[in-house]
């Protein structure tokens, strides 16, 4: 495994995100709804710094389980609190495919808010399949499977305080039998 982005930099990226967030929505309030569970590091350190009245909340998404390969994407909005007329800004770990934030953006906005946007800690450069970008990003990487502030493989190393990329001798050290990494989450 080798470090992509350092925990420091990381935590200058999140205050500038939070800093870019409390300009644009000066004034007003703000419901922000986490990616679970790869946004947890990224939504908690961010909330902290956002000035503006504010509600938080979850959604469950997921493709992935256990694999490299996105799958089904399977929504969970049991613990999404209500929408309706509220600015919301949908945050996640990672924009890879694109297909998670397209398809949350389109259930929030359907759901009543006010306006969806969307802000992702890491933007993979070359693997979008949707015309959707995220609204904000902190960094944009390369077409590499990464882990660490959230994001996992096989729900490990998620706890890890920089963002790393594992090789595929780290995969195959797994077992998983995987020649190549591909994307780490979509």
């Amino acid at each position: 495994m080798r470090t992509l982005i350092e925990a420091d930099e990381i935590e200058r990226g999140v205050a500038r995100l939070a800093a870019e967030l409390n300009e644009r929505y000066a004034g007003g309030s703000l419901t922000v709804l986490g990616v679970m569970t790869g946004s947890l590091m990224l939504l908690a350190d961010l909330v902290r710094k956002l000035e503006m009245p504010l509600r938080v909340g979850v959604i469950q998404a997921s493709s992935y389980r256990g694999t490299t390969e996105p799958g089904e994407l399977r929504l969970s909005l049991d613990a999404m609190p209500d929408v309706v007329d509220q600015e919301v800004l949908l945050v996640d770990d990672i924009f890879d495919t694109g297909r998670t934030i397209d398809r949350l953006t389109e259930v929030v906005a359907a759901r009543g808010a006010r306006s969806v946007r969307s802000a992702v800690l890491l933007l993979k450069r070359g693997r979008s399949r949707v015309t959707r970008t995220p609204d904000f990003r902190v960094f944009e990487i390369p077409d590499e499977f990464v882990v660490g502030y959230g994001l996992d493989h096989r729900d490990r190393y998620r706890n890890l305080p920089y963002v790393a990329v594992l090789e595929p001798s780290d995969l195959d050290a797994e077992g998983t039998g995987i020649d190549d990494a591909v994307s780490g989450a979509e």
